[in-house]
């Protein structure tokens, strides 16, 4: 077999091939990361909550009750902070409505109102969209510190037991809480 070594003119080696051949492997390697990654879903994003028990939510709800997150204590809680005027808020609440109805008594709903200055908007959402879970509209602010809410939407799932085992940044599912349910 005869190798051919190139040259420029001054008699040095060429690296074109050379480099052409490691940005080619690193692609491969890249395509391969990507491949493999997780299939049907992203996964949930970590916070330091998890594992541990839920901050306090407390307060008046839109229905003009009190909700305490204590209470819940013995069935699934997930707590979605959202806004009216949040669009990846109004295109995930159809899934939160579709996961109520499927999980009936065994497991709620609460939202966290952060347009608490505008309670005709949030009674509007609701009305147009359904939704009869508790919403919070009053004593939202120190829990969305107390959660580290960073960006809307953002929900947490909490167990049974009073602990935080998934936090979710973005729109959820029906069906990714459930999965987050299953597996916890």
């Amino acid at each position: 077999m005869l190798l051919v070594r190139r040259t420029n003119q001054r008699g040095q080696v060429r690296r074109a091939p050379l480099i052409a051949a490691v940005v080619g492997l690193a692609a491969l390697g890249l395509v391969a990361v990507f491949a493999t990654g997780p299939i049907g879903g992203r996964v949930p994003d970590s916070s330091p909550l998890v594992g541990q028990i839920a901050p306090t939510l407390a307060g008046r709800t839109l229905a003009g009750d009190r909700f305490d997150i204590d209470q819940e204590r013995g069935r699934w809680v997930v707590v979605n902070f959202f806004a009216t005027w949040c669009p990846p808020c109004v295109q995930e609440h159809p899934e939160l409505v579709e996961f109520s109805q499927r999980v009936g008594d065994s497991a709620t709903v609460v939202s966290v109102a952060y347009d608490q200055n505008e309670l005709d908007d949030v009674e509007r959402f609701f009305a147009e969209r359904g939704g009869d879970w508790p919403v919070i509209i009053d004593g939202g602010d120190g829990a969305a510190l107390d959660y580290g809410v960073k960006k809307l939407p953002e929900s947490f799932v909490v167990a049974p037991n009073g602990t935080v085992v998934a936090k979710i940044n973005g729109g959820v599912t029906a069906d990714e809480l459930e999965r987050i349910i299953i597996q916890s």
